[in-house]
């Protein structure tokens, strides 16, 4: 009598008793749970990161589709062993007997060790998320394409603000959007065919009510701002001359102050609208303006071919002025009128500022050639300067600062329209030709005092002697009447 029941007769081992499929099913254990850890993070945390995103919606299913696939197919291949080999080993199905101490000290073991797997992932992943969060990652992971924003971001006035903060904000939509862009990047990197230098993203930017205005107080009245501007001519006594000036930044909401200067513009009453016919909004020539009791104005250059499309149409923000709140790259003639102004550079030696701003603009290959360049020139025109070592260093921080040319970065790249000396920047619209159709009405030009009144200009004393009815603007070189600043002045000796 054959009394054996179901049971106790053993049984064909599983397909799955392989070391692949248990590697799959380790890699895939491991990968579900990261997935579930950085979904949990990026759902719970106070702003979204597209990094994270990229981390728990591609990485991790990446490793979980790996695992899956190293599972089925050690199954397959241990199928495909045993056709060959046509021998079945009958091993009893999986049971852990603790009565057992060899059995019970195996299970410990097991538990000890995917414990620690778990816990690992668990800390590897939640480092991970800190680390996409970091300026680090965003601007040193991709080293060469993004050195020049990195560089320049940490001399900002923004260098404690992280990059998602701008970049992307707060809101699903623009998440998506920023997912999506950051997945091209990196195909764009690993692939090496990002532009040189990388284009500045203005028709994709978010508006900066959504981002700026997030820390930034637009109602708020500033008033007047006292700046001095210190310059240094290209002659042989580095002649000094600078301007001090009270900049009218005003405000633009009458509850806190008079609705005047510079930040008129973004009165929360006033409407300013424009259409720019080039990639970095330089040129502009139609002009809307809707006043506080809806009265429209259109303003237009001669140039203007008439046809007004929605699509082209921009609302003034806080961007169209301040393009470069992050990512500074000073011009040659400014970078180094401030290291004369400090004392980095010394001014009494002949024609330093010249000789100096005709080296950094040398069209060098990459950063290590320029660096060279500029010892090598130094040392043979300064060999007797007491402070060569000092004014070499000086010099190639410089250049290392503001000047890129693996990636072809530079001031000349990226306009600064905060101003108008150097770029056209506030004379795209007050240029003088833009005019209403019956030319009764236009957008003024080179009216100095409508945004600053100059206190003191000039050198030696003469900074000190302060107007406060303000001056008529005396450029130290004379034939400039009739010009617009950046005619003449391209930031370097040019």
């Amino acid at each position: 009598m054959n009394t054996e029941t179901e049971s106790d007769r053993p049984q064909n081992p599983s397909l799955l008793r392989n070391w692949i499929s248990l590697g799959g099913f380790i890699i895939g254990s491991g990968a579900l749970f990261a997935f579930l850890l950085l979904f949990a993070l990026d759902t719970l945390a106070p702003t979204s990161n597209p990094y994270v995103g990229i981390l728990a919606y591609l990485v991790a299913p990446g490793f979980l589709t790996m695992g899956i696939v190293l599972v089925v197919g050690g199954a397959l291949y241990q199928r495909r062993r045993r056709k060959v080999t046509k021998a079945i080993a009958i091993r009893p199905l999986l049971s852990v007997d603790f009565s057992k101490p060899q059995e019970l000290r195996n299970f410990i073991i097991f538990v000890v060790i995917a414990g620690t797997f778990l816990l690992l992932t668990a800390l590897g992943s939640y480092q991970t998320y800190h680390f996409s969060e970091s300026v680090m990652f965003c601007g040193q992971v991709c080293h060469t394409p993004m050195k020049p924003e990195f560089v320049t971001y940490q001399h900002s006035p923004h260098a404690r603000v992280s990059c998602s903060e701008c970049h992307i904000g707060r809101g699903a939509t623009w998440y998506v959007k920023a997912k999506i862009s950051g997945l091209y990047q990196v195909y764009a990197t690993l692939t090496d065919k990002f532009p040189r230098p990388i284009k500045t993203p203005i028709s994709s930017l978010r508006p900066a009510q959504e981002t700026c205005e997030q820390c930034h107080w637009p109602q708020k009245f500033v008033g007047n701002l006292d700046r001095t501007y210190a310059h240094y001519l290209a002659d042989e006594t580095n002649t000094p001359y600078s301007v001090r000036m009270l900049l009218k930044v005003g405000g633009g909401d009458p509850t806190q102050g008079p609705v005047s200067g510079i930040h008129w513009h973004m009165s929360v009453a006033n409407k300013v609208e424009y259409i720019a016919t080039d990639p970095g909004n330089q040129t502009i020539p139609w002009v809307r303006m809707t006043n506080p009791q809806g009265a429209v104005t259109e303003y237009k250059t001669p140039e203007f071919d008439g046809i007004v499309r929605k699509d082209l149409i921009r609302t003034m923000d806080c961007m169209d002025c301040h393009n470069r709140p992050s990512h500074v790259f000073k011009t040659p003639n400014e970078a180094v009128d401030l290291a004369l102004s400090l004392g980095r550079l010394d001014p009494s030696v002949p024609f330093i500022k010249k000789e100096i701003v005709d080296l950094l603009t040398q069209p060098y290959e990459t950063e290590e050639e320029a660096f060279r360049g500029i010892a090598t020139v130094l040392s043979e025109k300064y060999s007797n300067l007491p402070r060569l070592k000092e004014t070499i260093a000086e010099v190639q921080r410089i250049y290392g600062e503001n000047f890129f040319p693996e990636m072809k970065a530079d001031w000349r790249a990226y306009p600064d329209n905060i101003g108008h000396k150097d770029w056209l920047g506030c004379f795209r619209c007050h240029d003088g030709e833009h005019k209403t159709a019956d030319e009764k009405q236009v957008i003024k030009a080179n009216d100095c005092n409508a945004c600053h009144t100059i206190l003191a200009q000039g050198k030696g004393d003469a900074i000190s002697q302060l107007s406060a009815g303000g001056l008529e603007f005396t450029h130290p070189e004379e034939g400039w009447e009739g010009f617009k600043c950046n005619d003449c002045h391209t930031g370097s000796n040019d």
